[in-house]
């Protein structure tokens, strides 16, 4: 793989990106363009079949790499080890169930199998398939397989296959999957770690909306992004991870399961319905603490110059619930967006909300005018409930959500789920294959 810049520039992540011979290939030139345009060397490594979906120019114009399928094309560079060897991230998109029962009987019959037993850095498959493929046995055990030796397998979105069909197989969409990618190669060698590998995280992410008649509603300016981005590196961690998501205009995180809602209620029935498989809840949406009294079935009319009072009621108190009904080793994350007020500073309110909440970690926002909501970046304070406190100083939303899942990982550490592997002895090569390498 080539590198990119001058010999004093720093070394461009460098990806291998595989596609392999699914009806969902020509998706995966988007995914392509999103890493090249977020400044990766990427490095498109085909199966034959995939180049009957999307042919060798598109890969090699996209990529500016050369394009090779075989073993014996360039034989003397030994291609497929030196390709696995300076790869950062393999990425399998789409990967076919025939792709993953070859990686996982640990096949090299071409250039993209080979470099999956030779690499030793993270993997991540992004299956695409017909339901009844995704949900075959065969497939579930390789599936298993290639999880158990450490690689990272999405699960397919659902909704509309190839033809008429719909449900589970769909792939996820390739800016969630690109971000996903981004996501594990932001941990540098940490990524070949899959320290959440066999939790269930449950997310709750966005804004709940409280109508008061069929047009109107109360509601606040969350974007729902810090929420997707915790939700996105616990996929990369490893995770089972289900959002519920209120009001949010994002596309779903690949990899996890989506619950749409809207109102405070509808959440509050959507948390309670996941928290108690959940090992982690992180309670990152922003619910409303009132609604309406009356919600009118037609848009209210003005008919004087003076408005009706609204009658307001309080909201269930969804956190409160969840601290009263934990089950044991279950770890649990609030959120605090705080203005601070004329008694109180953004920290005594939430240390307060702390007391009368005591869950394990409180994320600290100060939010406002370009605060917190509706923008890229975030800071905040951790808050546990020994009295330590630790500021994230302004970086990116992905960035903090990294921060705040090291302090979960740390919190989960000796609780081990029913039935479930233990993070720390998950190990890593690109084609999951050998389960020996050294720890990172």
């Amino acid at each position: 793989m080539r590198g990119g810049g001058s010999a004093g520039a720093a070394r461009r992540p460098r990806v291998v990106l595989g596609v392999s011979g699914g009806i969902a290939s020509y998706k995966a030139v988007e995914v392509l363009r999103q890493l090249t345009e977020s400044g990766h060397d990427v490095r498109v490594v085909p199966t034959a079949a995939a180049l009957r979906f999307v042919g060798e120019v598109t890969w090699a114009a996209l990529s500016g790499q050369p394009v090779v399928t075989d073993l014996f094309t360039d034989a003397e560079d030994v291609a497929h080890v030196r390709v696995g060897r300076e790869a950062d991230l393999v990425l399998i998109v789409p990967a076919t169930a025939d792709l993953m029962a070859r990686a996982a009987a640990g096949r090299a019959d071409d250039l993209l199998t080979g470099t999956l037993l030779t690499a030793t850095c993270p993997v991540l498959f992004a299956p695409a398939m017909h339901t009844e493929m995704w949900q075959h046995p065969a497939t579930r055990a390789n599936v298993a397989l290639l999880r158990e030796r450490g690689a990272l397998v999405l699960e397919p979105a659902v909704g509309r296959l190839t033809g008429a069909d719909s449900g589970p197989g769909r792939l996820p969409e390739p800016t969630e999957i690109a971000s996903v990618a981004r996501a594990v190669l932001a941990r540098g060698r940490d990524g070949m770690r899959l320290d959440l590998a066999g939790r269930h995280v449950l997310v709750s992410a966005g804004g709940t909306r409280e109508y008061l008649d069929p047009v109107r509603f109360l509601g606040n300016a969350s974007s729902g992004r810090q929420g997707y981005a915790l939700a996105r590196a616990a996929v990369a961690r490893g995770a089972a991870v289900t959002v519920v998501a209120a009001n949010v205009a994002l596309p779903d995180v690949a990899g996890a399961t989506t619950v749409p809602v809207g109102s405070a209620e509808q959440l509050r029935a959507a948390v309670h319905d996941a928290a108690p498989r959940a090992d982690v809840v992180v309670m990152a949406a922003a619910v409303a603490d009132f609604r309406p009294a009356t919600e009118h079935k037609y848009k209210i009319k003005k008919e004087s110059a003076a408005p009706d009072a609204i009658e307001l009621i309080r909201n269930p108190d969804v956190l409160a619930e969840l601290v009263a009904n934990r089950r044991p080793g279950q770890v649990l994350v609030g959120f605090a967006a705080e203005t601070g007020g004329p008694d109180a500073g953004v920290l005594d309110l939430a240390r307060a909300k702390l007391a009368r909440k005591p869950v394990d970690l409180l994320v600290v926002n100060r939010v406002g005018s370009g605060l917190g909501f509706e923008v890229e970046q975030n800071s905040a304070v951790l808050l546990d409930r020994a009295g330590g406190a630790a500021e994230i100083p302004l970086t990116s939303k992905d960035l903090l959500a990294h921060q705040v899942l090291d302090r979960i990982v740390d919190a989960l550490h000796d609780r081990k789920p029913a039935g479930a592997h233990t993070p720390e002895r998950t190990s890593v090569n690109c084609a999951g294959i050998s389960p020996d390498l050294p720890r990172g």
